[in-house]
């Protein structure tokens, strides 16, 4: 289902398109530089965007609702703001996209799902009003399965989201619609969320840069438990620099989230910068916990990974993967919430919902108040665990996934393929990395790092020290820019 309110404008122009290259395909970073210039103009780099919006959306079917018509109003205002010499905000001009599981005043967030197919909020969440604050333009929200409940992005409300590099593979959740619009240049930054790995695990399988901030640093508007919160609303985008240029303007306390306040803004953008090296950093690194496969491409792409951090002077050690196989633990808690969210729904719209966001309510009720309370306190040995390996080491290190991106047609209760051998269970098995530290609340980033034999990308997870985001950038942005993978784009 895809509701296109584009009426205006076309396909961009040869002036257009020759003036810095292709608009669609130039950082927020690069675009900022060329909007502040005079040297190109928002209502340019939206008809563009929009145009690759169109063309693409067939294909991959990244979106649920294109804004067309608020876009080309939003750029005509940008570039009047431009022309009498205003003052511009951070991303002025710059095309965003924002998942729709995440609150736009005035625009549909269906979740999702059918029965929300036609929900309006009135009013933003509050890193959309950030964003649009500082002049970022709203083309579009994209794909997500039902409330962001699976690794896998496809719902009864819009089909399957393919992999921006293959059709014939999915691209990743739940944030897949956010990771793909972003890896095929339809728009350089996405508001995406992560309650599981849901940010980084498609930002790996699409061959972008996906963020989990440390708990607080975004506030997170929509979370029913703020205090027991584990998931994040967050940036995605094709270089670190851009992320760092999201966080910058998404960061700051808010009333809405405790973990927020009297949490400090550093200077992003100017921290993320790749200069210096890695001398008198020690990265503990770990390839999978104890009994989990890992394909021999990954590994692979890991082992030169960790090559390359160490020749921009990182001293490495490795770490036991041991107590981090944790999903039965993120599940408990994780199921728990939505079966309290979601089971009213459920009973009253059954016939709408996909078997397998059914299938997981059913599964929470196996879980007592005492089973949640174990995991909660196991959340917290959990943290500790890691703050103990962060008083070790600066950095850890390890591979977003197991494997590349899954087959389109593969089931989140269906057995997963590893190297020929098959496992029953995608979760533990795929991203067994990426659930430990939304729980522990530690900053962790998926940076693209090669591709598997199957040209498809491969991503390497680093994780920060607590409310480390900035710093956790300044190494990104040096890997980033010694692994040279940035001018490889999907067909």
């Amino acid at each position: 289902m895809l509701v296109n309110a584009w009426a205006n404008g076309g396909p961009p122009s040869e002036r257009d398109l020759t003036m810095s290259g292709d608009p669609c395909l130039l950082s927020a970073t690069e675009l900022r530089r060329l909007i502040a210039g005079k040297r190109i103009s928002p209502v340019e780099i939206v008809r563009a965007v929009l145009a690759r919006a169109e063309a693409l959306q067939p294909e991959l079917n990244c979106f649920i609702t294109l804004c067309g018509d608020e876009a080309f109003a939003a750029a005509r205002e940008a570039e009047r703001k431009v022309m009498a010499g205003e003052t511009l905000g951070l991303l002025h001009g710059i095309p965003v996209t924002v998942k729709d599981i995440v609150n736009t005043k005035g625009v549909k967030t269906t979740f999702g799902a059918v029965p929300y197919k036609d929900n309006v909020p009135n009013e933003d969440a509050v890193a959309v009003a950030r964003l649009r604050s500082e002049g970022a333009i709203l083309i579009g929200k994209t794909t997500t399965p039902e409330f962001g409940s699976k690794c896998l992005t496809d719902s009864p409300l819009f089909g399957r989201t393919r992999n921006a590099w293959s059709a014939e593979r999915s691209s990743g959740g739940s944030s897949g619609g956010a990771a793909v619009a972003v890896a095929s240049g339809i728009a350089p930054l996405a508001i995406a969320t992560d309650g599981g790995g849901s940010t980084r695990i498609p930002a790996a399988c699409n061959g972008v840069v996906g963020l989990k901030q440390s708990n607080g640093v975004i506030p997170h508007s929509q979370a029913l438990d703020a205090f027991g919160n584990q998931t994040y609303v967050t940036p995605t985008t094709r270089t670190v620099a851009d992320t760092a240029l999201m966080m910058q303007a998404m960061a700051g306390e808010d009333a809405c989230d405790p973990w927020s306040i009297g949490v400090p803004v550093p200077d992003f953008i100017g921290t993320a910068a790749p200069r210096g090296d890695l001398r008198g950093q020690r990265i503990l690194y770990c390839l999978a916990p104890p009994g989990r496969p890992v394909s021999a491409d990954v590994a692979t792409g890991f082992k030169a990974s960790l090559d390359l951090l160490a020749g921009l002077g990182a001293e490495l050690e490795e770490f036991s993967g041991e107590g981090f196989d944790i999903e039965p633990i993120w599940r408990a808690i994780n199921h728990t919430v939505w079966r309290t969210r979601f089971a009213k729904l459920a009973a009253e719209h059954r016939d709408e919902l996909s078997e397998a966001f059914l299938k997981q309510l059913a599964l929470a009720t196996e879980v007592s108040g005492v089973d949640y309370q174990e995991a909660m306190f196991a959340r917290t040995a959990l943290f500790r665990r890691v703050q103990s390996l962060l008083a070790r080491g600066h950095l850890l290190a390890m591979p977003t996934l197991t494997r590349t991106a899954l087959p389109i047609e593969q089931d989140l209760f269906g057995r997963i393929e590893i190297d020929g051998e098959h496992f029953d269970s995608v979760r533990p098995h795929w991203f067994p990395w990426t659930m430990p530290f939304n729980m522990t609340g530690h900053p962790a980033i998926s940076l693209p790092c090669g591709f598997g034999r199957d040209g498809l990308p491969i991503g390497l997870q680093l994780v920060g020290r607590f409310r480390g985001d900035a710093e956790l950038l300044r190494v990104g942005a040096l890997f980033e820019a010694s692994s040279d993978l940035l001018s490889r784009r999907p067909a």
